[in-house]
């Protein structure tokens, strides 16, 4: 894997797959690799009470309902949606399903406005098709295709990005589980085997953009997914996120507390702020996400590795906030500015530590950037 720049989940947790699998004796719907418990317990992680013999890290921070009815929705006959804000995690959690559940979570559309229905359904090898004739060699399945036919997990990003034709081009795939290929006389539908499902991701940001039909709605179940919000959660994420780009990149460079607790109340700030705000002009651009925030932290990490002493800073840190924060000029630069000015000078004047650097590094930054 060390010549791959992302590993898919399964690939990446390769070894504790097999080793789960091994000991797995409970009941497994359709083809499942793993039980439901099993799935579970690989995403979030085992608890003393699951008396195993090793430890299995926990890979998605949230409430362990949101995993369990998402797996009790793919052993039914519903889609899974998980829809929330940028940066919640939906898609690592659609990809750690698929990895649990088929050991494939690579059968992936990704939802755009130039999203057809071949890209779900099914296309051609011209060539072939010239040379002799439309066969099922000859067509080239989708992602969702392929999972139909090996019984598997395939995913759809983003689905609310795609039109209305291609939506509804899944409503006969999720409620009848089969493709017909009228182009060909003979062999010409393809039928789910058990144990397809589908898991979609949608932004509740994007609601206006393409809208789900109602009938599109009643075939999927739905899962949101908020944001985290709690401190001590939050901070494990960002934690595991970025001891993940240390391992990757071979960096040793010590994150503080200190400074990780600058950035967490650094963003809950900032959230609040937009929360307060009368109208969009007074909030940044930025969804403020655990995503955007551990962004941050890798971009700081890799500049003090980089360009600085291999020693993360406050004041590269809040250059890093800045620089990934300030999406629109003039806007987001002025409320970057009063939050610095409103907030962190105040408290760096009352609790001095890191904020003074802080506070130094992100002016330099708006100035910089002004």
């Amino acid at each position: 894997m060390s010549d791959l720049l992302r590993a898919p989940a399964e690939l990446k947790y390769a070894e504790e797959l097999d080793w789960l699998e091994s000991i797995d004796d409970n009941p497994k719907p359709f083809a499942w690799r793993l039980s439901p418990k099993m799935v579970r317990l690989f995403i979030l992680g085992a608890e003393r009470s699951d008396g195993l013999d090793r430890e299995i890290a926990q890979k998605w921070y949230g409430d362990r309902s949101f995993v369990e009815r998402s797996i009790v929705t793919l052993a039914s006959d519903r889609g899974l949606l998980l829809i929330g804000d940028p940066g919640t995690g939906k898609s690592w959690l659609a990809e750690l399903l698929a990895a649990a559940i088929s050991r494939n979570s690579t059968l992936v559309v990704q939802g755009t406005a130039g999203t057809t229905e071949d890209h779900i359904k099914y296309s051609w090898n011209v060539s072939m098709v010239i040379a002799k004739g439309q066969s099922r060699q000859s067509m080239i399945p989708s992602p969702i295709m392929t999972a139909m036919e090996q019984g598997a997990i395939g995913r759809f990003e983003e689905l609310t990005r795609s039109t209305s034709d291609v939506q509804d081009a899944l409503i006969s795939i999720l409620s009848e589980k089969y493709i017909s290929v009228p182009e060909l006389d003979s062999d010409n539908i393809v039928f789910a085997k058990p144990g397809f499902s589908i898991i979609a991701t949608a932004n509740s940001r994007d609601r206006g953009v393409n809208d789900l039909s109602s009938a599109l709605k009643r075939r999927f179940n739905f899962v949101r997914i908020p944001v985290v919000t709690n401190k001590k959660s939050e901070t494990q994420i960002v934690r595991f996120r970025t001891e993940e780009l240390l391992r990757r990149h071979q960096i040793e460079l010590d994150v503080p507390p200190t400074l990780l607790d600058v950035l967490l109340r650094s963003f809950a700030d900032l959230r609040a702020a937009a929360a307060a705000a009368g109208s969009d002009d007074e909030k940044l651009e930025s969804a403020l996400s655990t995503a955007e925030q551990i962004g941050v932290l890798e971009d700081a990490i890799l500049h003090s590795n980089f360009f600085g002493a291999q020693q993360l800073t406050a004041r590269t840190l809040a250059s890093s906030l800045v620089g990934s924060l300030a999406r629109r000029a003039p806007e987001d630069l002025a409320i970057l500015n009063k939050y610095l000015h409103g907030v962190v000078e105040p408290r760096s004047k009352d609790e001095g530590g890191n904020w003074p650097e802080f506070l130094e590094g992100g002016r330099d930054a708006i100035a910089t950037l002004s």
